[in-house]
């Protein structure tokens, strides 16, 4: 029997707005990964869009921020809201796989990434950058968006870049291992779509 997908569409909108950004996301977990990006940071931007096109989640993000101070706050609001909206489209969790893992490599770089969609989040973050900016993008800034999208989308992340020189490498391939591993956790196993992944029953305690 195959699991329903049409009746049960796993998507979501959230909007965010504080004094110093106002962001709109929008996802949905079984789109094709169509993306339209626009945070008024144009390495941000690369990164969201790849993220949505290799997990096949289809992103909008619409943010805007205070940029004439810096990336900071714009680049974790935005984290925050797109965990927010993938953790309001997986509903209660019933059928995921749960567990993700992804190693990429990208020419001389090779990341690995794991993650449990657990209701428990937590950040490991095994990255170093040997560049202050990519772009004007401070490199610094990307464990706080991770950290960001950990917390609000409940998820137990594990990021390692195993090896790697180029800091545009190695920080694109924490996205798309990001990416990859999400897509298998959230995909919906066929042989077990009406159960919770858990003995316990439920995720999160």
């Amino acid at each position: 029997m195959n699991a329903p997908t049409a009746a049960t569409p796993r998507t979501a909108m959230v909007e965010r707005k504080t004094r110093e950004t106002e962001i709109l996301v929008s996802v949905n977990l079984d789109g094709t990964g169509e993306y339209d990006v626009d945070t008024g940071i144009g390495f941000l931007d690369h990164m969201l869009e790849s993220f949505s096109k290799h997990s096949a989640i289809d992103l909008k993000v619409r943010a805007q921020g205070d940029l004439h101070i810096d990336f900071h706050h714009t680049t974790e609001d935005t984290g925050i809201v797109i965990g927010q909206a993938v953790n309001r489209a997986l509903g209660d969790l019933k059928g995921i796989r749960r567990f993700g893992t992804a190693t990429i490599p990208m020419d001389e770089t090779c990341t690995r990434v794991a993650l449990d969609v657990s209701n428990r989040p937590y950040l490991v973050w095994r990255v170093d950058f040997t560049r202050p900016k990519l772009g004007e993008m401070d490199t610094e800034l990307f464990k706080e968006w991770f950290q960001a999208f950990a917390q609000a989308a409940g998820i137990t992340l594990h990021v390692d870049n195993l090896y790697g020189e180029n800091n545009h490498h190695i920080v694109e391939s924490c996205y798309k291992g990001l990416a990859r591993a999400l897509r298998d956790a959230i995909e919906i196993d066929l042989r077990q779509y009406s159960d919770i992944p858990s003995t316990k029953g439920v995720l999160g305690d």
